[in-house]
């Protein structure tokens, strides 16, 4: 099946401006991205595989409104990085804040249910459940009589078209709408993206680019996008990261990245 729906640029663009709706994320005033703190701040982590010291002391921050991109060629650790976030594989030693707790030690259902959002790379959706159930699965940690949002269908309308066909029938392309749907259901305030663009066509790369965009401007959630394709990255990056060998090795402005050679470090 060919990515041929409706692409999330035109609808996107289509979308009212953010004072005239609520929009996906948390409503209410919140300081100006120069001026706040950290909604994340991860100190100094480390973790091992086996005898293998995968993340070296890596530290990073991400705040409201603004994407955060972290890049490096294949097996440097941003995976681990993503799920050391979350809680998927524990940190050896280290701090996560989220909102100025400690969340280090906590699994990962408690860290959904204080604001966080994954997308894993390769989307991990259930296949056998049709489009509904994969988004309710958002929703899970809910009372089961909540609604889903209907902002997630105005974002990726061709959702609303496949309610009840599997996940598994779902182009590529497809299926990763479906993955950051179900992340942004919960009305997440930090999303965290595993290499949304692996195994996706071009315009549809292009499209899911707009939408990351879209959901920092709205100022309600921030993103940490991990990112090997540094044309993506760049587009996005408010602020970036580049790892090699389980550490961070260079940092800086989005707008600087060119200035800073980021992908001759990439290519290296």
């Amino acid at each position: 099946m060919g990515d041929e729906a409706p692409t999330l640029a035109a609808d996107a663009a289509a979308l009212p401006p953010e004072a005239a709706r609520p929009g996906l994320g948390r409503p209410g005033a919140r300081p100006s991205v120069a001026q706040a703190e950290p909604l994340l701040k991860a100190e100094s982590l480390n973790q091992y595989y086996g005898g293998s010291h995968i993340l070296r002391s890596v530290s990073l921050e991400a705040r409201v409104g603004e994407v955060t991109v972290v890049l490096g060629r294949n097996g440097v650790g941003k995976t681990t990085l993503l799920k050391s976030l979350m809680g998927v594989v524990p940190v050896r030693s280290g701090r996560v804040l989220f909102d100025g707790d400690d969340i280090a030690h906590e699994t990962p259902y408690e860290r959904v249910r204080r604001g966080i959002g994954y997308v894993p790379q390769g989307r991990e959706i259930f296949s056998r459940l049709t489009v509904g159930e994969n988004l309710a699965m958002g929703l899970a940690y809910r009372p089961g009589s909540t609604r889903l949002p209907p902002e997630l269908f105005e974002v990726f309308p061709v959702l609303k078209q496949m309610l009840n066909r599997r996940g598994g029938d779902l182009s590529g392309g497809q299926q990763q709408q479906l993955a950051i749907a179900r992340a942004l259901a919960s009305n997440p305030k930090l999303l965290l993206l595993d290499e949304p663009t692996e195994g996706i066509q071009p315009s549809i790369i292009k499209d899911i680019g707009r939408v990351i965009r879209m959901l920092a401007q709205r100022k309600t959630m921030a993103i940490v996008l991990v990112e090997q394709y540094y044309d993506f990255a760049a587009e996005l990056a408010d602020q970036y990261l580049v790892m090699e060998r389980g550490d961070i090795v260079a940092r800086g402005a989005g707008a600087s990245m060119a200035a800073d050679r980021v992908r001759e470090r990439m290519s290296i």
